[in-house]
C-alpha cells in the first residue's frame, strides 16, 4: 500500500510538471508567437523581422510575429505576462513596458511576471526637425523654448516609451518646458515631420535615417553618449551644452514569469546565435541599431539598472499637470 501511495504521488507530481525535467525537453513542438509592442515600420518590428528566419532555423519551428501596439508597450507584455509559462508566447518589449512603467498602475509586475531572455539590439534616439523649423542646433531649440509665449512641442513614439522619457529628460536637463505630443510609434512621427505638420520629434534611426540622409528632415542631436557611427556629423546632446545627457533605446525578448529555465535557455541560445551571425549583424546595423545579446541573468540585471536610472524622470513626468 505504501509503495502504491508513493507511485500515485509521483505520477501526480509529474502530471503537474513538478520534478520533471523532461516536461519541456521537447520544446519547441509547435509554432511560437512573438508579440511586438509597436506597430509595423518601427525599430522593434524591423529588428524582429531581421532575426525571425535565423531563430526559426535554430528552433525548428515558425516564429509568428504579431504587432500589438499601445499603452507604451504594456498591452503586448501584458499578454506575455498572462500567458502560460511554456515559451510558446513571448514578447519583444523595451523600456515602455518595463522601465517606464515604474510608478504607474500596471497590469503586471515587470520583475515577477516576465522572464528576461535576451536583449536583441540597442540604438540611440534622434531629436529631429522638419525642414521648415527655424533652427538647426540644440541651442536654437532651447533658445526658442525659452521665449515668452512659445508654443513649441516635441512629438514622440508614445507615452511611457523611452522616447517619451528622453524628451522629458531634455526638458529637465535644459531647464525648459516644451510640450510633448504622444504618437502611436515612431513611423507616424517621421511622416508628420516630412509633411511639416510638426516641428520637432524624438525618433529612432530605422524609419528616420533615410529621410535625414535625403535632407527631408533635419537631425539636430543624437541621445547617445558618443556620436552615432551611422550619422557621424550629428552632434550629441552632451556636445551641445548638456553634459552627461544619455539615453539609449533597447529591445529585448521576454517570456512569461515561471517559464522553465531550460526553455529560457533554448530561446536565449537561438536568439544569441542568430544575433552573432555576420549577415544579421550587418542587417541590424543597416537600420541603425547594434546587436546586443545578453544572458538572461545579464538582461535581468540590466533591467534593474534601467529602472533605477529612469524612475526619477518617469515619476516627475507623472506628476506634471496636464
Amino acid at each position: 500500500m505504501r509503495a502504491r501511495s508513493t507511485l500515485i504521488i509521483t505520477i501526480a507530481l509529474f502530471a503537474i510538471g513538478f520534478g520533471n525535467p523532461a516536461a519541456s525537453a521537447g520544446y519547441p513542438e509547435k509554432p511560437i508567437r512573438l508579440i511586438i509592442s509597436f506597430p509595423p515600420g518601427g525599430s522593434s518590428d524591423s529588428i524582429a523581422r531581421i532575426v525571425q528566419p535565423g531563430v526559426e532555423k535554430e528552433l525548428g519551428q515558425p516564429l509568428i510575429i504579431e504587432n500589438r501596439p499601445g499603452a507604451g508597450g504594456t498591452i503586448a507584455l501584458d499578454a506575455v505576462a498572462k500567458a502560460a509559462p511554456d515559451g510558446y508566447l513571448i514578447g519583444l518589449g523595451g523600456a515602455g513596458g518595463l522601465v517606464a512603467s515604474v510608478g504607474q498602475v500596471m497590469p503586471y509586475d515587470p520583475r515577477k511576471d516576465l522572464a528576461p531572455v535576451t536583449v536583441l539590439a540597442s540604438l540611440p534616439f534622434i531629436l529631429a526637425a522638419s525642414t521648415s523649423f527655424g533652427g538647426k542646433s540644440l541651442q536654437d531649440v532651447i533658445a526658442l523654448a525659452k521665449q515668452p509665449g512659445q508654443t513649441l512641442s516635441i512629438a514622440h513614439g508614445g507615452n511611457g516609451t523611452l522616447m517619451h522619457l528622453t524628451a522629458e529628460l531634455f526638458n529637465r536637463t535644459a531647464g525648459i518646458s516644451i510640450g510633448l505630443v504622444p504618437y502611436r510609434g515612431t513611423a507616424p512621427v517621421v511622416n508628420d515631420l516630412l509633411g511639416g505638420h510638426i516641428a520637432l520629434g524624438i525618433v529612432d534611426p530605422p524609419p528616420s535615417m533615410g529621410p535625414i540622409e535625403a535632407n527631408k528632415i533635419i537631425a539636430i542631436a543624437v541621445s547617445s553618449a558618443k556620436r552615432f557611427p551611422l550619422m557621424p556629423d550629428v552632434p550629441t546632446f552632451a556636445e551641445q551644452g548638456l553634459p552627461g545627457f544619455e539615453s539609449v533605446g533597447w529591445f529585448g525578448i521576454l517570456a512569461s514569469g515561471g517559464t522553465p529555465p531550460d526553455v529560457i535557455a533554448k530561446l536565449n541560445a537561438a536568439f544569441t546565435k542568430t544575433l552573432t551571425n555576420p549577415a544579421v549583424i550587418k542587417q541590424i546595423r543597416a537600420v541603425g541599431a547594434e546587436p546586443a545579446p545578453m544572458t538572461p541573468a545579464e538582461f535581468s540585471a540590466f533591467i534593474d539598472r534601467e529602472i533605477n536610472k529612469w524612475s526619477v524622470i518617469m515619476n516627475a513626468a507623472a506628476q506634471k499637470p496636464n
